[in-house]
């Protein structure tokens, strides 16, 4: 499993002209957290990425999602998994199919709301254009097993 953290003041997610999830937090700032679900990936691996997206501590003064009360835009990402070494057109072979995917997606998001922390979502597997102010830039990419 993958994900890129970025650290946002804000971000949202439209999907046919409508939003369907968005945060806004200049105080605390917040995460865009794009993950992508592997083939590969161990059961466990879901629960090791709610961790990391929780506590991480890449916020402002180095604070974790959950030390500032700060929320999550989880938008699932396939890409992440895209092989580029040969050719160029990359290959999406790594990436979980959307029946194994969308369930992983959803236990992250329960996960972090379990922990006590405001998750909103894009929709799985639509066209969505995700659109965010970035802080820092602060940008960290994540693996977990």
């Amino acid at each position: 499993m993958k994900a890129v953290l970025i650290r946002v003041s804000e971000a949202s997610v439209t999907v046919d002209g409508e939003v369907v999830g968005s945060i806004s937090c200049p105080d605390t700032g917040g995460l865009l957290a794009l993950v992508g679900v592997g083939r590969e990936d161990s059961d466990q691996a879901w629960e090791t990425m709610v961790r990391k997206i929780a506590e991480l501590r890449i916020l402002d003064g180095e604070r974790s999602v959950e030390d500032a009360g700060a929320p999550v835009l989880l938008v699932s990402q396939f890409t992440l998994h895209g092989r580029t070494a040969k050719g160029r057109r990359p290959a999406w072979s790594d990436a979980a199919p959307g029946d194994v995917a969308e369930p992983v997606i959803e236990r992250i998001a329960q996960g972090l709301r379990e922990r006590g922390i405001h998750v909103e979502q894009g929709r799985f597997g639509a066209m969505m254009s995700v659109s965010s102010v970035n802080e820092g830039p602060f940008t960290v990419l994540v693996e977990a097993d």
